[in-house]
This record gives structure tokens, sequence and C-alpha cells, in this order.
């Protein structure tokens, strides 16, 4: 049965002013599901009125007020999980089975840490010699901006809307077109739970229309971003001469290095799994694989026996643990990369093309195999790029030093991990990477009090903890001569 989707604005849920409707695709079947609203101008102006609206009793919450509505809401995404993540699978095309064990539960967690980082997020004071105080109060800056991508749809919404809510500011949120269902979902409890009309308020439609719309605005104090580079040097271009805040969580090209010394089983799985977690579509998954070379042809032989087993299927299937990638337009454009690896003289050692599901519902989805490639070097394209799909290389090394210059070598700077049991050596390596982020024997192990983030083309500023909490907050300096 289709489904429509509604904006929130100033807690009621509506169409587009326009009337203007996009088709929403079930990634799997390829098929239209539903509609979700062709926002655009008139939108963003009637959302920012309500936001402005709502902002000065909400601001005037105390810290535990916050929290405690907030919480709410994480209850309702705990209640309503299985719901939530046969959504997101539908809507995504990734395993239900991922969804409900690392999209949903992450998605609660962000709003129960927030919530809590209410109370806790506290104003400055330094004393002078002379008696003299500076306290710093951070106040909330008014009407923010949250726009939040395709691959973790719930994951990374509200990664960003807590944060901005438990300082005391109102949203205007935009969700990836592609994937807008579990976002709708979270905006028709927020009145049950108790938010004020014009807190929270959510729009949908085309990136160029209502997001650029959000993005201009002259009342939107700061804008949080994910996703692709090109997108963020976009945003960087109008928001910067407006002197927004802007942070901008972007593109990788991650590399996995795999040291000889390194604990092998674990390395093998984890450098799978990094690959080809959520179909290759996550930020932070591991698309360059780095092998000394002394243990380069066991390992390449272990991953590709592993690798070409690897099941795919419908994601609403509770034993599916690769499904489909998100759109048609990207399913092509996976495909695509794959070619141009093949032109660059790259071997595909496993894979390299559209899967072909054999059940009749799944005909027309958007399935791509998990491939594997070598014989590349780092200055091609396919090794430069982000693919941001089920597509990984392989390449040697010979040592510590060739490993950090292949590791450097792209204009990204998201994420690293590093596999070896020397752990001088782990530190010293992880010290040496041009990354926001590097992981020692492990991938993907998330703390939210931690800094997440990039350099260079993967992003501007920091998200998690306190760094998302300044983000949302102006510091004003006070200075009292006791």
């Amino acid at each position: 049965m289709a489904q429509d989707v509604l904006n929130l604005i100033g807690g009621e849920h509506l169409p587009a002013s326009s009337g203007e409707w996009l088709d929403n695709f079930e990634p799997a079947t390829g098929q239209v599901y539903g509609r979700i609203p062709r926002s655009g101008l008139n939108d963003v102006e009637a959302a920012v009125t309500a936001a402005r609206s709502a902002f000065p009793e909400w601001r005037s919450w105390s810290p535990s007020n916050r929290r405690a509505v907030m919480m709410r809401l994480a209850d309702k995404i705990h209640e309503n999980a299985a719901l939530l993540a046969e959504s997101e699978a539908r809507d995504n095309g990734k395993p239900v089975s991922l969804a409900a064990a690392v999209d949903i539960p992450r998605a609660e967690d962000n709003f129960r840490f927030y919530a809590s980082a209410a109370e806790q997020f506290s104003s400055e004071s330094h004393t002078m010699g002379d008696g003299t105080v500076n306290y710093t109060l951070r106040k909330p800056l008014g009407v923010v901006a949250c726009i939040s991508p395709w691959n973790l749809p719930l994951y990374l919404f509200t990664w960003k809307i807590a944060p901005a809510l438990a300082s005391g500011n109102c949203i205007v949120a935009k969700p990836s077109e592609i994937t807008p269902m579990t976002a709708y979902l979270l905006g028709t409890w927020a009145k049950e739970v108790g938010f004020p009309d014009g807190v929270i308020n959510i729009l949908h439609g085309l990136g160029p229309e209502v997001g650029q719309a959000m993005v201009e605005h002259h009342h939107i104090r700061a804008i949080s971003f994910t996703g692709g580079s090109n997108t963020g040097a976009a945003i960087s271009a109008t928001a910067g001469p407006k002197f927004k805040k802007l942070s901008l969580e972007l593109g990788g090209k991650n590399a996995t290095v795999v040291f000889s010394d390194a604990d092998f089983d674990q390395a093998v799985s984890t450098a799978i799994r990094a690959a080809f977690s959520n179909q290759g579509q996550i930020c932070l998954c591991g698309s360059r694989i780095l092998v000394q070379e002394d243990l380069y042809e066991r390992f390449r032989d272990a991953m590709v026996a592993k690798v070409s087993k690897m099941r795919i299927g419908d994601p609403m299937n509770p034993e599916t643990r690769m499904g489909a990638v998100v759109s048609r337009a990207h399913r092509d454009k996976v495909i695509s990369a794959i070619n141009i690896a093949r032109g660059e003289g790259g071997r595909i050692l496993c894979g390299g093309g559209r899967h072909q599901p054999s059940e009749p519902r799944l005909k027309g989805g958007y399935f791509v195999q998990p491939t594997l490639i070598e014989g590349l070097d780092h200055t091609c394209t396919t090794n430069r790029e982000e693919i941001f799909g089920p597509v990984a290389t392989l390449q040697p090394f010979k040592d510590e030093r060739e490993a950090l210059g292949l590791v450097n070598s792209t204009k990204y700077g998201l994420s690293a991990s590093v596999w070896t049991k020397d752990l001088q050596r782990a530190h010293r390596f992880a010290a040496g990477i041009d990354t926001g982020m590097v992981w020692l024997n492990c991938w993907l192990v998330r703390d939210l009090r931690t800094p997440f983030g990039g350099t260079r083309q993967s992003g501007v500023g920091r998200e998690g903890g306190y760094n998302s909490m300044r983000f949302f907050t102006e510091p004003q300096n006070i200075c009292v001569q006791l």
C-alpha cells in the first residue's frame, strides 16, 4: 500500500505548499511505494517562521525539562524499534537485521546521550587575581538547519537534531529525499511526547530546491550537513559569505592497513565488514585494503573466499546480510566505477557487476555484487575517488613508510584502521595518518563523547559530545568586577 510522507511545520503535518510530490522508491524492488512532498522556498519560510516563534519558549525551558521530553522521544524510538527497522530496510535497501542491530538502537542512543548532555553542559568561569571574574555563557543560536544523508537515515538524522535540541535551538531539518520515512515517523511523535509546536520542523524534497533554500535563509544561523564533498563545497560557497556556522561531514576514501603480525582471522573478518557493511555505503567504510607484502597473497585469498560466499537477498528477510544499494542512479554509478577500474587495469577478484536475484519480487531491485579488485596503484581514479558502494581494492606494501604514503595519498582524510600486534608501531603509525579518526585493531567502535569528523575534503569541524553542543551554541563572556 502506498504511503505518503508529510512535512512537519509548526506542529502540523502538511504537504508541500505547491501541491507537488516526488515518488519514493523501494530499492529492493525498484517500485514506487509512496510519495514525499516536493517542498520549496515557501515551505522553508513557513518552517523558519514556526521555529522563530517557538524559540523564546524552548530556550527558556530548563535543561531538566528538555532532557525529559527528549527521553520520551527516545522511548518512542525504543517502543517502535521493529517498525523503524522495517521502514529503514524498505526505504534504504539495507538488511532489516542491520537496521535493527545498528541504525535504530544508535538513533535511540543519540537522543538519550544528548538528553543527558542538556543537564551536563556547563558554563565556564575564570577568576583573575584582582577579584575580577569572567564567566562564559553558552547560548543557543536560534534556528538551525540539519541536513542528513541517505546511508544511515535515522541514525544520522538524530545525530544532528538531538544536540541542536538539547542546547536549546529550534530546528528545520531535511532528511534525504531518497530515504525520508523514518524521519517522518519520528516527527509524528514530537507533539505526543511534549515538544512545543515549531521546535521540530521537518521538510522533505530535493536538495537544490528545499535544501538550498534552507542554506540561503537569513534567519538560519547554522548548518550541520552530512553528505558528499561536492555538495559540501556548494553549501560553503553559499553560507560562507553569510557568516553562518558550518559543520560539514563529507566523503572519505578510507584505508584498512594490515601488517604481517596482525591477528589474521580478526583482520580478515573485520576488513570484510569494514568494506561491505551497509553495501559499502558508510562514510567510514575501508575501501582501500593495504596488506604487507609477505602476508598479501594469503590475506587476499582468504578475503576472496569469504566475500565470494556473501549472500545477497531481500532486505526484509531477517537472514539477509547484504541488501540493495539505495537507488537506480547509485547502482549505475557503482557499476560505472567498477568498469573504470577494469579500464585502469584492475583485476576483478570476485563480483564485478549487478546481482540478479532469483525472487520475482526483487527482479527490478538495485543489487550490486560485492567486488574485490587488485592490480591498481594509488594514482588511479579507483583508489582516489569515493565510490560509496560494495567495492574495495587490495594493495600490497613493503614497509611502514610505504604504507603511510599510501594511506595519505588521497584528497580525503576521514578515517583509517590499522592492524598490528606491535603497539609502538600502532601508535607511531596512527600519529602519522592525516585523518580525523583512526581505529587500532578494530573498526567502527564509537564513543559518543569523542570528536567525529575529518580533514581536507572530508569535512570541516567535529561532531560528537561537547563538540556538537559547542557548535550549536554561541559563547558570551561576561566580566564582573567584584
